[in-house]
């Protein structure tokens, strides 16, 4: 068993045996509490027989048919229930078997849009920094992981692309500025850049609306994106929102969106949709981009071969409905914020813990060499990576995060367990945490 092309060549990871509920089990005999869901994926855990049984039913009528042959009641029986559960501006959704693909189709429909509404001059788009979108070409060049990025120059044309300052509240906002003064900096920002570009050549504006693993669970100033809404309405743009991580029910509700008091015109979901049982992401499409295509070509141009596959989409419709019928997503609103407390009672004394931050069960702990000043560690992420390792042999699962700020500096955990988690497990979760990063500071030394 050495022919896989793992992650790490020449450190193949443990071989998982099975798993139920939060834990995981490996072929060692050695059980973990899943505190990150891989990366914030098993929104229900592991294990559960109710949605097996589903995937199974569904391969039993049928596993595959091609959508340019056939649909299935599965694939339109999701789609209605995701588009309900995203809002009245929403009107149409496509599967995927990925949040990578998903935002590939995203960004070609935006440019579609432009073109059947007559202005092909739409090319450029807007993103943001230490952003990511995605391992595939597309979505990765529209997006400001540059360290991700840099090996594949040579492919990616500046031309038709550049990025604006994320909201990084922690790292950019001013010691003199308010959350609201924040947020309008950003948006003026924003603003210029169109004035720079040419507001008539911009196809879409793309985001994450809480920022997702490249700086680990960075909720929004509040009215950042009602600017962001406004903007893009004023200049004809699309508002891509990527909720590949954050929604879901990731940050208490279906949409981390909804929070912000705002409609993107197409939003890409995935992981907590299909919950880790069958790989699957989807693109939801407002009216507004949906009636253009139905008065004009009547077609999307796009297609991959397992789109709106049905043993995908039976696993994704029988995980919203059991999110919805054990009203878990509101569970998530609850006691995500006794997630954040306990964190900051385990974490917040510690000389190099310098933010501690998310919303819902999405959050995130940022190291620093120097809290007063915020320098983080130039380890490229070597410190997160000690971190993660260090709460494996402690029995916990996190996800590490690091080099992705400029000089390939920064660290961070990203927490993201299953929606069932218990208040105990919540415990055990900090107290584990904070074992292994003082295991790894050595009491709060340098590492």
């Amino acid at each position: 068993m050495n022919s896989i092309l793992h992650r790490t060549l020449g450190r193949k990871p443990p071989l998982v045996a099975n798993g139920k509920g939060v834990f995981l089990n490996d072929r060692e005999g050695r059980t973990y509490l899943d505190a990150c869901g891989g990366a914030a994926v098993s929104c229900l855990g592991h294990g559960d027989g109710e949605i097996a049984a589903a995937v199974f039913a569904q391969m039993r009528d049928v596993a595959y048919v091609h959508s340019s042959f056939f649909t299935t009641e599965a694939t339109e029986l999701l789609g209605d229930r995701l588009v309900g559960l995203c809002g009245p501006w929403a009107r149409s959704a496509l599967f995927f078997s990925s949040g990578s693909e998903s935002m590939e189709a995203a960004l070609k429909l935006a440019r579609q849009y432009h073109l059947e509404r007559g202005e092909p001059h739409r090319v450029h788009v807007i993103g943001r920094t230490l952003s990511y979108h995605g391992a595939t070409l597309g979505a990765l060049g529209f997006g400001g992981l540059e360290n991700r990025k840099v090996a594949f120059a040579p492919w990616f044309s500046n031309d038709h692309r550049s990025l604006v300052q994320t909201c990084y509240p922690y790292r950019y906002k001013r010691p003199d500025e308010t959350d609201a003064e924040y947020g309008g900096r950003l948006a003026a920002e924003l603003e210029l850049e169109i004035q720079r570009v040419g507001a008539a050549r911009i196809a879409a504006f793309v985001a994450e609306t809480v920022a997702g693993a490249t700086i680990g669970a960075v909720p929004p100033v509040d009215g950042y994106f009602r600017h962001v809404r406004d903007i893009c309405n004023r200049h004809g743009i699309i508002l891509i929102l990527d909720e590949i991580m954050c929604g879901m029910g990731r940050c208490g509700s279906w949409l981390a969106c909804h929070d912000e008091g705002v409609e993107p015109d197409i939003v890409c979901v995935a992981k907590g949709l299909g919950g880790g049982f069958q790989p699957v992401g989807a693109m939801v499409v407002s009216s507004r981009v949906h009636s253009v295509l139905e008065a004009g070509s009547r077609s999307f141009m796009h297609g991959q071969t397992y789109m709106g596959h049905a043993t995908v989409c039976a696993a994704a419709l029988a995980v919203i409905e059991k999110l919805d019928r054990l009203k878990l997503v509101r569970r998530v609103a609850d006691r995500g914020p006794v997630l954040g407390q306990l964190l900051r009672e385990a974490l917040g004394g510690h000389a190099h813990v310098g933010d501690i931050r998310g919303r819902g069960f999405f959050w995130a702990v940022e190291f620093v060499e120097d809290r007063a000043t915020k320098q983080p560690f130039n380890s490229g992420g070597a410190v997160a990576t000690r971190i993660k390792a260090a709460a494996m042999e402690k029995g916990l699962l996190c996800y590490p995060g690091g080099g992705n700020l400029p000089g390939g500096c920064g660290d961070h955990i990203l927490l993201s367990p299953p929606f069932i988690t218990s208040d105990e497990q919540l415990e055990q979760i900090a107290a584990k945490l904070k074992d292994a990063i003082h295991q790894v500071f050595a009491k709060g030394t340098q590492p």
